[in-house]
């Protein structure tokens, strides 16, 4: 069975040092899954390429484009997700948060999440504890213990390589449900993972309009 990891990067040029530390992490994590007997599809989703159909999106009411649909359904069907951004002004960018504004709110429940975010300095190291957990703790997902942070001076260093490794085991360990460590002491059985939905398909129970007004006088 193959298991299929979304990549979702925020960087804004090309090249660009938040999708050299995406593709990094990718591969470690890809490593990592494969060293424990399993398959897995690696897709990466780079949100330059919609920046444009996400501000649609905001401006519009939340209508979705097409492409912006099949990126919907794309994460909410992913077996985990990595999710790397540059760091404006202490915090995540724009970019990234319309892209996490723009998913359904179940979209994510569940899900093992990798956090990562680069940055020119290394002053900018909190916004993974005071910015980006707490936006995947509000999705519902299952932010893995071990962030990282690169800062320009980081990268082809061992610390940085040393913080990837450790957390792509622990987005392995969780994808392929081993439940070889625990987050907050709580491990969570992926085979019981709440029901998630893209928000891109209308649900076949709803019921009929003439149903809902049955009955009713037609005044106030």
């Amino acid at each position: 069975m193959s298991r299929r990891i979304v990549v979702v990067t925020a960087g804004l040029t090309v090249p660009s040092s938040t999708r050299l530390l995406a593709d990094q992490v990718a591969e470690a994590t890809s490593a990592q899954v494969t060293a424990r007997g399993e398959a897995v599809d690696i897709e990466f989703v780079e949100l330059r390429e919609v920046a444009g159909e996400l501000a649609t999106f905001m401006v519009t009411g939340g209508i979705p484009t097409p492409r912006l649909t099949e990126l919907r359904e794309q994460v909410a069907g992913a077996d985990g997700l990595i999710a790397v951004t540059p760091v404006f002004n202490g915090s995540y960018s724009g970019l990234f948060k319309m892209f996490f504004d723009a998913l359904d709110k179940d979209s994510l429940t569940g899900t093992p999440v990798l956090i990562a975010a680069a940055a020119g300095s290394a002053r900018h190291s909190l916004v993974l504890d005071h910015a980006m957990r707490p936006l995947f703790a509000y999705l519902r997902a299952v932010v893995v213990p071990t962030g990282i942070f690169a800062a320009t001076e980081d990268f082809g260093s061992h610390g940085l390589s040393d913080r990837i490794t450790r957390a792509a085991a622990e987005l392995a360990a969780l994808v392929i449900g081993q439940g070889g460590y625990a987050v907050g002491g709580f491990t969570p059985d992926l085979a019981a993972r709440p029901r998630r939905t893209s928000g891109t398909h209308v649900e076949t129970d709803v019921t009929p309009f003439g149903d809902l007004l049955r009955g009713h006088a037609g005044s106030d």
